[in-house]
């Protein structure tokens, strides 16, 4: 079993410090946001641990800051390289060759997130899948070309499932449009053991699955799939991971995510509720028989 968890000890030290630096200088989070052009929720990110800090932004916040002494500019630097470095032993620095960086961040992100929930269109999300299944589509996405790095790149995908089993699970929840289910995926046998598989695992406590029918017609959130990261305590630090075929795009900004809150909720409500939702997974499961 991989260590799920990465330290984040010395990046909360660096957090407090930084934090600590800010409020002498009598300035908010909003100013700290604008001398890294970026948002607020990325400041309080960065201050409780969250995100590594680059030695540019780091940089700029002692000047923002108004960090002079030369003593506390090497600690802060010592601090941010150490806690950087630890991030990058994390289990998934093994696969390097074979994750992007976006994927790289939502790995480090599920780490210490306490609540996922996702909408999808068209495939199983990768926390529930299968080893077949998510080998078919890793193959059918041409991303990996070798048997090899397509073994990693499952392997990837089977250890990520340990943050629903560890001691401290997050709590995950999936919305699925029907086609999901729909959508022959490695064949018959494929599609039957990953949505009998997939059933099984809605029956714990920590995942919910439903199913938005077709019959159910057009809803607000059947333009693409998406994953909403949510962290304890802090829920300004939410994010969201909207996938495209591209690449995946982080959104952050209060507007953004608050709108992907709205989708989340008008595709739960439409969907049917989870015990009519195991249901039809069993059913659609059965007409996979061979």
């Amino acid at each position: 079993m991989p260590n799920v968890k990465p330290s984040t000890v010395l990046g909360r030290q660096l957090g407090d410090e930084l934090r600590r630096f800010r409020e002498v200088a009598g300035l908010t989070t909003t100013h700290a946001a604008e001398a890294l052009d970026c948002t607020k929720g990325k400041i309080s990110r960065i201050e409780n641990g969250h995100v590594p800090l680059r030695t540019p932004d780091l940089i700029a916040l002692m000047l923002a800051y108004g960090v002079n002494d030369p003593e506390a500019r090497e600690r802060l630097g010592a601090l941010a390289r150490t806690a950087n470095r630890r991030r990058r032993e994390g289990w998934w620095h093994q696969y390097g060759a074979v994750l992007g960086d976006a994927y790289r961040d939502q790995i480090e992100l599920e780490a210490i997130c306490d609540t996922i929930r996702t909408y999808q269109v068209q495939l199983i999300p990768g926390l529930l899948q299968t080893a077949e299944y998510g080998r078919t589509v890793t193959v059918a996405s041409r991303a990996w070309q070798t048997p090899e790095e397509i073994d990693q790149f499952v392997q990837v995908r089977l250890a990520r499932q340990e943050r629903l089993a560890c001691e401290a699970p997050i709590q995950f929840w999936a919305v699925l449009s029907e086609g999901v289910l729909r959508q022959q995926v490695g064949g018959p046998a494929v599609m039957r053991a990953q949505l009998e598989h997939m059933a099984a695992l809605a029956e714990r406590p920590n995942i919910t699955v439903q199913i938005l029918p077709f019959s159910r017609g057009a809803h607000s959130g059947m333009f693409g799939p998406y994953l909403l990261l949510s962290f304890p305590q802090w829920a300004s630090l939410d994010l969201v991971l909207s996938e495209t075929p591209t690449g995946n795009i982080w959104l952050e900004r209060d507007r953004e995510v608050a709108q992907y809150r709205t989708l989340f909720d008008d595709a739960r409500t439409t969907a049917l509720p989870p015990t009519e939702s195991l249901a039809l997974i069993h059913r659609v499961a059965k007409e996979y028989q061979l």
